[in-house]
């Protein structure tokens, strides 16, 4: 389909998908959040499709809601808004492919979520990161929860409560992203993160996706048990033997993806 608000692109295992809206800052309207779950679904059902990047265009990632949308708006409207925004979060996380956010400039609000919500981050040097919403009576009570998530109570609150902006080296030390680069290296860094995930098995990684995404908030006794049948069943696919005999024989795996 065509986009109005993002560009869909292929690098050989690896889709695309750039924020177009440099003009507003990237803000998440509801018509680019629609956009952005089209994307995502084609994207999580082409097997080609390795790993998902999302970029966005201009000196901005994004600056979160579009504000304009959110005035004398009815009760019916917003709770539409934020249930597009939060269909937007899951579908990143329920897609089997890994995405990863390549974060060129300032991330707030819902951009300081998207941010949060996307398995891997890497930030430029020029990145920041901040949840402002208090600062305008909008407490930024949906981008809290990909946020604690992320980086744990107390930074997270001392966020949402400031508004302040986080500076990207600090934002890695807290584990909102995984890296910062130089901007110069921030494309290349991200495809060679991406590059090295393709590399393996995605039957083995979108497993892995949702075995993570569905251990993660039980308590261990219960992780465990999940775990331990995801893996025993993870042992008999044939990309599993495959891999095992492969390393074993010192040469290297043939993937089929099942």
């Amino acid at each position: 389909m065509e986009y109005q608000h993002l560009v869909r692109s292929n690098e050989g295992s690896l889709g695309i998908l750039t924020l177009n809206r440099p003009q507003r800052r990237n803000a998440l309207s509801l018509e680019l959040m629609l956009e952005m779950i089209e994307c995502l679904d084609g994207f999580g059902g082409d097997p080609a499709v390795r790993v998902v990047i999302i970029a966005a265009a201009g000196k901005v990632f994004s600056s979160g809601h579009d504000l304009s949308e959110m005035v004398g708006r009815t009760v019916n409207d917003y709770r539409r808004l934020f249930d597009v925004c939060t269909e937007l979060m899951e579908k990143i996380q329920s897609i089997p492919q890994p995405v990863i956010a390549q974060v060129q400039g300032i991330a707030t609000a819902a951009g300081c979520q998207l941010v949060a919500t996307c398995d891997l981050a890497i930030a430029s040097d020029e990145a920041g990161f901040a949840t402002p919403g208090v600062k305008i009576g909008l407490f930024c009570t949906t981008p809290m929860v990909a946020l604690s998530r992320a980086i744990g109570r107390k930074r997270a609150l001392e966020m949402l409560l400031t508004g302040q902006i986080v500076d990207p080296t600090t934002a890695a030390d807290w584990g909102l992203v995984n890296r910062v680069v130089p901007a110069s290296e921030l494309e290349s860094e991200t495809r060679r993160l991406a590059c090295q995930i393709a590399d393996a098995s995605s039957f083995t990684v979108g497993l892995g996706k949702q075995a993570w995404y569905t251990q993660v908030d039980l308590d261990q006794a219960k992780a465990y048990a999940y775990a331990k049948e995801v893996m025993t069943m993870n042992s008999l696919a044939h990309d599993a033997q495959e891999g095992i005999s492969a390393f074993l024989e010192k040469r290297a795996a043939c993937w089929t993806g099942s």
